[in-house]
């Protein structure tokens, strides 16, 4: 009777941890399925806006008047190379945050995300 009722016993702790692994198995798929489901939804959303914004710059001349200013001084450097070193060297007299924020804003107008990479060099001063 008492070994009945000891593996009775022990049968019912078995029973329990295994179904507390399991448990614990389930929760821990179930959080990863949750997280790939919110980087999914985050990249469409991303997508989304992405698109949106290439969408409302069509037909704008800001991009071409953007790529004409930094081209500017590579082709003035041909003709008056004094003046574009001194072009430099007041930019380079500018704040940094004023420097990060051109950057963003001449990342965004071509496209790409630049807060990141702006962000990116902030954190290695």
């Amino acid at each position: 009777m008492i070994w009945g009722t000891l593996i009775s016993a022990a049968a019912d702790l078995a029973g329990g941890y295994i179904s507390s692994k399991k448990e614990k198995a389930v929760a821990k798929q179930k959080l990863e399925v949750a997280k790939i489901e919110a980087q999914t939804t985050k990249a469409l959303q991303d997508g989304e806006w992405e698109h949106e914004a290439i969408k409302a710059t069509d037909g704008s001349l800001k991009d071409e008047f953007a790529l004409v200013v930094l081209l500017a001084p590579a082709i003035a450097v041909y003709w008056v190379p004094e003046k574009v070193q001194a072009g430099f060297d007041v930019l380079a007299s500018l704040p940094e945050w004023y420097t990060y924020l051109l950057f963003i804003a001449i990342s965004s107008s071509f496209g790409i995300k630049g807060v990141g990479q702006a962000a990116k060099m902030l954190r290695k001063k």
